[in-house]
């Protein structure tokens, strides 16, 4: 076992790996076939997306005249901006990213090193108990250690989590439990997890989750076989409580269809902008280089984002799959986006000097940005232009808004199909969930952008932060 100073990189050497780990063995060869690189991908689909823009442009000109007469010509420009022509170009750039997406298969590893698995748990007793046992059975050739790190909880995790440690907990997978003496936040908890481990790799799971057995050792074996300037892979972080009500059934497809696909996209082009503190792995050393996680409340992208910062790339593996028990209420649901939002914030007033940096991922970083204006718009426009609609005024939402409907309907289908490959590849089944599918397409987007305005309102005004949903 390494000391934490063995595996800290020489300064001068920017990213790099450990070497108390196996060497990144890059992409197996592949069959002769046309190559086209990431960066000519990465630019044949930003100019296609950009066309795609500029046509919408051409055909709302009607639409703006409308609206503009209103509420004035710039009012009405910005307004259809962020209702039609950014929405569109992220979408257009999302399907070709992920038409000329071919990631290369993971490699067979020699030796697979040792990896600590750090488990911050905070009033989970429904769901620690399944959360250890999906550890203990993992199938992972390497020596595993678990470290559930409970955070002052109330409600008897503490003990269900002793009580399973000391039953499951074995030779090659090592379970044990940190016990914080007062609620102290996330970041702190798998802070004082990091310091109280050694191995060269880190992986965080969240304490509602089940891991596939599989799962860690897709995940290391993706990190092993990625470029070797990879400091972090993200995990597939998939719904467990689909079939509770329709909001847990909207939220498959926000997992399944959504997520995964913006992830995929952001891997493909060298800059996941986020490894989930749901499921993820990361090197030891990249996380000391950052001090860790950050006091904040969305800590797993603002550490993310300080690991881009120094010219790291965090990959994605699709096929490594957790489930996790995602919000059954509108009220658990509104706290858990809400935080979401408020990390966004948090990462830009930290890291905000990613939106100059000269890479691809940094296109993502601008994305992001534009959030705040989309669900702005979306909440304080778009939603009334629907009740002004059904009173037979369509200055907001008309004919012209049901030319989204095409591009939208080729996304879902390309998703659909590239993530039920991956499913089947994975012996998975997608659940037949029709109507969570209706609700998603139709109305999610209606309470879901509210929320995150919400989220960032409270940010401005710094009001309390929590984490968690409960």
């Amino acid at each position: 076992m390494h000391t934490v100073d063995s595996l800290r990189p020489p300064v001068h050497q920017g990213p790099c790996r450990p070497a108390a780990l196996p060497q990144h063995s890059g992409p197996p060869a592949q069959p002769q076939r046309l190559y086209l690189p990431v960066p000519a991908k990465f630019t044949l689909v930003f100019f296609a997306a950009a066309a795609w823009a500029m046509a919408s442009v051409h055909l709302s000109m009607p639409w703006i005249e409308d609206l503009a007469t209103v509420v004035g010509f710039w009012l009405a420009l910005f307004v259809i901006t962020f209702i039609a022509y950014v929405p569109g170009f992220m979408n257009a750039f999302l399907i070709g990213s992920i038409l000329l997406d071919r990631r290369p298969p993971r490699v067979a590893i020699g030796e697979y090193p040792e990896i600590d698995v750090l488990v911050a748990c905070y009033n989970e007793s429904g769901n620690i108990v399944d959360t250890i046992e999906s550890l203990a059975r993992q199938d992972y050739p390497g020596r595993v250690s678990v470290l559930v790190i409970d955070d002052g909880s109330t409600d008897g995790s503490l003990m269900l989590a002793l009580t399973a440690a000391a039953r499951l907990s074995g030779p090659r997978i090592h379970i044990e439990v940190l016990s914080m003496p007062r609620n102290g936040g996330k970041s702190r908890a798998l802070n004082a997890g990091l310091a109280r481990t050694t191995a060269a790799l880190v992986a965080t799971v969240d304490a509602d989750s089940w891991l596939r057995t599989d799962a860690l050792r897709k995940l290391v074996e993706r990190f092993l076989s990625d470029p070797p300037n990879t400091v972090a892979v993200a995990g597939c972080v998939l719904v467990r409580n689909s079939r509770v009500n329709w909001l847990t059934r909207a939220q498959e497809w926000d997992y399944f269809h959504g997520i995964a696909a913006v992830k995929r996209m952001q891997s493909m082009y060298h800059g996941t902008l986020v490894a989930q503190g749901a499921f993820s792995l990361y090197t030891r050393a990249a996380l000391e280089r950052v001090s860790g996680w950050p006091e904040c409340v969305g800590e797993d992208i603002v550490v993310s984002w300080a690991l881009l910062r120094d010219g790291s790339r965090i990959g994605y593996c699709e096929e490594a799959c957790l489930f996790t028990t995602v919000p059954a209420t509108v009220k658990q649901f509104a706290r858990q986006r809400q935080r979401w939002s408020r990390g966004l914030m948090e990462a830009f007033a930290r890291h905000g000097r990613l939106l100059v940096q000269p890479r691809m991922s940094t296109l993502f970083i601008w994305w992001n940005l534009l959030f705040l204006p989309l669900d702005l718009v979306y909440t304080l426009a778009f939603l009334p232009g629907l009740v002004l609609a059904l009173l037979g005024y369509y200055w907001i939402a008309g004919a012209m808004t049901l030319l989204v409907l095409p591009l939208a309907a080729i996304w879902n289908a390309v998703i659909f199909k590239v993530q039920s490959n991956m499913f089947k590849s994975q012996h998975l089944k997608v659940r037949r969930n029709i109507g969570g599918f209706l609700f998603y397409t139709l109305a999610y987007t209606m309470l879901l952008q509210p929320v995150c305005v919400m989220g960032y309102a409270a940010e401005l005004l710094r009001l309390r932060k929590t984490w968690g949903t409960k």
